[in-house]
């Protein structure tokens, strides 16, 4: 019997052992883990307070704090969604694995609703104004524009060209201005501004137009630098107080483009133009379309490019130009290259003009340093002098333009005779030589002691002169002014930090 019972109490020792052994393993297999996180805004990282976070499958239900932060504790271990629900924002959903005795960590950026989230104001275009007429080639377009959550806006632009109906589109502008710098003269513009959020449904502007400048309107021509390169642009001058009137560019800042010349008969502009290493002319519409190159075998070539000019000769058809000592005339489409005259070896021919009374032309030579400065008068068709307008004084000459009926010639005159390697001019005045009598006439233009007067022309009806004024110290910024021959003693200022006028 005793050994009955020892052995009936074996047996029952043993099934609770492994009852115990089994009731351990199963703890183990369903251990528990913790979540925790942080809920912000998204773009911004600002806590969220009270965003519920739930789990999926179903666990414990917490809120985050005033610092967005959030635990859920004695979560078993397994896959889980968690889910980030807060009102006005959009619920937000992040995978996660539990694992036993461990933290797993998931961070929430919570967007607002769009049913919630005000849309961004409607752009209204402030420049250039609604039916403005008077717009050049570089415009900047201005509107205004806000959105009352704070979102940040992005911005497309629309223009479109009224005369071939191409649109320029630009999108995700962040700034509420932008400027187009090759607006074609003379057309009719419209332009629209789209306000988007990201959030909310993009919301447009209404449409506004606008109208170029008609380039014809612009009588006058000039140079200015911008960076490293010469560019030509258009003005105008109404009123005789107001500098830099309608001023349109017509080349681009991209190309070394100068000396412009306008002949209202061929309706076109020629100008000079870096070509490679080479000096070429070329030739424009009033607007600065359509440009064509008209040399190219033989170059523009003198004494410092920025001192050789050329001319327009027949009515437009062709046109005259100077290569070292030689004489060229072509054919403004670029054929019928001829060479008219050669002046003698060792010297240049620098400037050249025509009119429209007789078939002579005004030439301006000079040696390798620009002196020993010669101006005459020449027949194309027998390479002979006719005139001889100055000659043998020191100093630097230039600025020859003839008047319409041939009987005089405008030029500049360094009075002081100075002359250095760097051809430095210090106190160049302007003269009207009369051909009748041989005589030139100073033209008193009230210009300031120190200073250079160059490059003159005579105006369209020769009542007025244009020139440009610069310190004599060769590197000061260069104005052009107009002085009235009928009023001398007095002078205009015309177009501001600009050189190489014209006017037709």
């Amino acid at each position: 019997m005793n050994i009955q019972i020892r052995t009936l109490l074996g047996v029952l020792l043993l099934i609770t052992l492994a009852f115990a052994a089994c009731e351990e393993d199963g703890i183990d297999e369903d251990g528990t883990g913790t979540i925790d996180g942080t809920v912000v805004v998204d773009g911004e990282n600002t806590p969220l307070a009270n965003v519920k976070i739930t789990t999926n499958p179903a666990s414990t239900t917490v809120f985050s704090d005033t610092n967005g932060q959030f635990v859920l504790t004695s979560v078993p271990s397994g896959d889980y969604s968690v889910q980030a629900e807060l009102d006005d924002y959009l619920t937000a959903f992040e995978g996660v694995t539990v694992v036993t005795g461990e933290a797993s960590t998931v961070v929430f950026e919570l967007s607002l609703s769009s049913s919630t989230n005000n849309p961004p104001l409607r752009p209204v275009l402030v420049s250039p104004e609604d039916n403005a007429s008077d717009v050049g080639s570089e415009a900047q377009f201005v509107w205004t524009s806000s959105d009352s959550d704070t979102d940040p806006i992005q911005y497309t632009f629309e223009l479109r060209n009224g005369a071939t109906n191409e649109i320029l589109m630009v999108e995700e502008i962040e700034d509420t201005t932008y400027t187009v710098s090759d607006l074609t003269l003379g057309v009719n513009y419209f332009w629209q501004v789209t306000a988007d959020d990201d959030i909310t449904p993009p919301v447009e502007s209404s449409i506004s137009s606008f109208s170029t400048r008609d380039p014809n309107d612009n009588r006058f021509l000039f140079v200015r630098k911008v960076g490293t390169k010469n560019v030509i642009y258009s003005g105008s001058n109404l009123e005789d107080d107001e500098p830099d009137e309608n001023v349109i560019q017509l080349t681009s800042t991209s190309e070394n483009s100068f000396r412009p010349r306008k002949n209202n008969t061929a309706g076109k502009i020629a100008f000079l133009r870096t070509a490679g290493s080479e000096t070429h002319l070329f030739t424009m519409n009033p607007d600065g379309t359509e440009v064509t190159q008209v040399t190219s075998t033989v170059p523009v070539l003198g004494f410092r490019q920025d001192e050789v000019d050329f001319s327009w000769f027949l009515n437009g058809n062709r046109i005259y130009y100077p290569n070292l000592n030689k004489l060229y005339s072509i054919n403004v489409t670029g054929v019928g290259n001829t060479l008219i005259y050669e002046a003698p070896a060792g010297t240049f021919i620098t400037e050249i003009d025509t009119n429209q009374a007789n078939n002579l032309v005004a030439i301006k030579t000079n040696d390798a340093n620009g002196y020993n400065a010669r101006i005459v008068v020449i027949n194309p068709n027998t390479g002979i002098e006719t005139d001889v307008v100055i000659e043998n004084q020191p100093g630097a000459l230039g600025g020859i333009d003839y008047s319409i009926d041939g009987t005089k010639l405008l030029y500049t005159r360094d009075v002081s005779g100075f002359e250095s390697p760097d051809y430095q001019q210090l106190d160049s005045r302007i003269f009207i030589y009369t051909f009748a009598t041989d005589t030139a006439v100073e033209v008193d233009t009230a210009s300031p002691a120190g200073t250079n007067d160059l490059d003159a022309k005579f105006s369209a009806n020769e009542g007025a002169v244009i020139y440009v004024n610069t310190s004599n110290d060769g590197i000061s910024r260069k104005d052009i002014y107009k002085t009235d021959l009928d009023n001398q003693n007095l002078r205009d200022l015309l177009f501001t930090e600009s050189f190489m006028p014209d006017w037709e």
